[in-house]
């Protein structure tokens, strides 16, 4: 069995942070022109971004793409809304949770499979800072317990 080639483009790792994930997509994403280029070359940025349902359809917005240097006047427009493809019955059931108390959609990376540029967007609810604090406080328990152990195999 042949392992799949992944190359992730971006990724936000500040959702993590900020966000309980409570499950995960794979969409496809709509790109124009030069956008693809400029996901190859690594020039995106997640931070701010989001994504909502509207008409039977999910958007991305707040991606920035970056403009492709080589491109001419034909390039695109960093901040537009693009089209995530997936399927029927994903997105209604993303709709119907998004309508839910306290969820969003948060994309969480950009990466190609098999030459397909895909967007992991995830289902999240919001972190409060107390929540924030605790998982630290995990994290940095956990590293503790890691090294203690390295430390005793020596």
């Amino acid at each position: 069995m042949v392992k799949e080639e992944i190359k992730i483009a971006c990724e936000n790792r500040k959702a993590r942070h900020d966000y309980f994930i409570h499950e995960t997509y794979e969409a496809g994403i709509e790109l124009r022109g030069t956008e693809v280029k400029s996901l190859r070359a690594g020039k995106a940025n997640l931070r701010d971004s989001y994504a909502e349902v509207k008409d039977g359809e999910v958007f991305i917005e707040h991606l920035h793409i970056s403009p492709y240097e080589q491109g001419n006047i034909f390039n695109h427009e960093p901040l537009r809304r693009r089209r995530l493809l997936l399927h029927k019955r994903e997105i209604l059931k993303l709709f119907g949770k998004t309508r839910e108390k306290g969820f969003t959609l948060v994309p969480l990376k950009i990466y190609f499979k098999k030459g397909r540029a895909k967007l992991e967007l995830a289902l999240a609810s919001g972190k409060h800072n107390y929540d924030k604090r605790a998982a630290l406080h995990e994290k940095s328990a956990q590293r503790d317990v890691e090294r203690a152990l390295k430390e005793r195999l020596k």
